[in-house]
């Protein structure tokens, strides 16, 4: 009885702990029963993936693999880094992203993978237990290697878009599936060989479930927000807070152990790995949006905050002691939004539309006050925004769309020669500079969005430039937009930033 009683607990025990997250993801099991089992793993420490699985195919009728998975209702967009361990037995060995109706052996799926020779490919079988076909059932990636992988729902479409390391992502293609509201979507391994067990390493997982084209954040509230460091050389990325509604914008601390972001119109601190929040004090200053930064020297905090002014309620700049006090304000008239220091911490430079002309330019002030002085001169149709100085104090680095698409660009502190930096079809934002003047890093929205906007929740990418221009090199790929990466965010020994990304889930 007693050794009946053992066995049960030991079985009990044994599919309590399969049931355990992995990560993110609530299921993992073989499906189609491998010969040999897989296995899957997550390192909270580094937020990778070990994968490793069997199966002798993932094609013609039925399959056999390894899946790391969840349940997801309605559109979401899958992204990962993905690549496998040791040179692999079988040249069709396979990872990637699937989509699958069922825990079948023989469900509709559509998956989209990367295989042991490089060969990259969205297949994919239409119905429960139809033969998947070469090549109705298929589209191949004309380069090889990719290791960044994407997977989007789109109502039917499914959109398969893949990169190399540093590069924008293209779409390999797409196909339609008839599949029902609710799917299972996750990571999955085959061995194309039934008797070995191949390994991989997974990391920057990310499933995003993107909002309606129609979403009204004021009518239908904030999506959840994801805060997240990276180191910008290896672009690998750490989750480190989490909400289910607006936060946005965060600052790296002076001393590199935290970081500081605003919420509800307040702001807190967060160690770098995580932890409690502590709300830092602004006094009367309660509507800080997301345009707030650290001076040179670390002693003082700008702000942007809304109160009663010049032509109404608006953003006016203030500053105050970096470990809290009651802010200074430093712009009377309104809107006016905070976006660089001088190295010299005692000047600051802002965005803002004065006289009721609908345009906004670049104005610099001391911290004292005083009369600003306007830096550009834009005309209607013309936008500019995220200035901020060079650690030198040689230049003022901005967005601007005077060229016809939203670019970088630089001038001097004056105001004079100014000099466009960035040449390509993305709409580019928010330039912010590492504090050894060597890089600059900024948040890229597609060609589709208005050259003035710089909306929420859209697919962006984050890109990395010397500061003398040259070729943008993508560092991140994520669902995000307005307050992603408003401020200056780089860690103080130039090797890390920080940013906000966002999901309805």
């Amino acid at each position: 009885m007693k050794q009946n009683l053992l066995i049960l607990f030991i079985m009990l025990a044994s599919t309590g702990f399969a049931q355990q997250n992995v990560g993110i993801f609530h299921l993992n099991k073989d499906i189609g029963a491998p010969k040999k089992e897989g296995f899957a793993a997550y390192d909270k420490n580094t937020q990778e993936y070990t994968l490793k699985g069997a199966g002798y195919n993932i094609w013609f009728g039925r399959d056999e693999f390894r899946y790391l998975f969840n349940k997801i209702k309605g559109d979401f967009i899958l992204t990962a880094n993905f690549a496998f361990e040791g040179v692999g037995v079988d040249p069709h060995r396979k990872i990637g992203w699937m989509v699958r109706e069922s825990e079948e052996d023989n469900a509709a799926h559509c998956s989209a993978v990367l295989h042991g020779d490089g060969l990259t490919v969205l297949q994919w079988r239409v119905l429960q237990g139809a033969l998947m076909r070469d090549p109705q059932d298929e589209i191949f990636a004309t380069k090889p290697n990719y290791e960044i992988l994407q997977l989007e729902r789109v109502g039917k479409r499914i959109i398969f878009r893949a990169a190399h390391p540093r590069e924008p992502l293209q779409e390999i293609g797409s196909t339609e599936m008839e599949f029902q509201d609710e799917v299972l979507a996750g990571l999955v391994i085959c061995s194309h060989n039934p008797d070995v067990v191949e390994t991989a390493k997974i990391w920057n997982v990310r499933i995003d479930q993107p909002v309606d084209k129609d979403y009204n954040p004021g009518r239908e509230g904030w999506i959840g927000c994801r805060l997240e460091t990276m180191n910008v050389f290896d672009g690998k990325r750490k989750v480190i807070f989490e909400k289910p509604s607006r936060f946005e914008a965060p600052n790296w601390m002076p001393d590199g152990d935290k970081l500081l972001f605003n919420m509800n119109g307040s702001l807190y601190k967060i160690p770098t790995d995580g932890g409690d929040l502590e709300k830092l004090n602004t006094d009367f200053a309660d509507q800080i949006n997301n345009d707030h930064g650290i001076s040179f020297d670390g002693k003082l905090l700008a702000i942007s905050h809304s109160r009663e002014g010049e032509g109404g309620r608006g953003s006016s700049v203030y500053v105050l002691p970096l470990e809290g006090g009651t802010p200074q304000e430093i712009t009377n008239a309104v809107p006016s939004y905070w976006h660089g220091w001088a190295p010299n911490n005692k000047e600051v430079v802002y965005v803002a539309r004065r006289n009721g002309v609908p345009v906004y330019n670049i104005y610099k002030n001391s911290i004292k006050g005083g009369k600003e002085v306007a830096l550009t001169d834009n005309k209607p149709g013309e936008h500019v925004d995220g200035c901020e100085y060079s650690p030198d104090g040689k230049y003022i680095y901005y967005n601007g769309s005077q060229s016809g698409t939203m670019q970088i660009w630089r001038m001097k502190p004056d105001g004079s020669e100014k000099e466009q930096i960035t040449f390509d079809e993305y709409n580019d934002w928010f330039p912010h500079i590492s504090p050894d003047g060597k890089w600059m890093v900024m948040i890229s929205f597609p060609p589709t969005i208005d050259v003035n906007a710089h909306p929420s929740y859209k697919r962006v990418m984050l890109r990395l430039i010397p500061v003398n221009g040259g070729v943008p090199k993508v560092i991140a790929y994520m669902y995000g937009g307005q307050g992603t990466i408003n401020v200056p965010s780089w860690s103080p020994d130039s090797q890390h930033i920080a940013f906000v990304s966002n999901s309805s889930k």
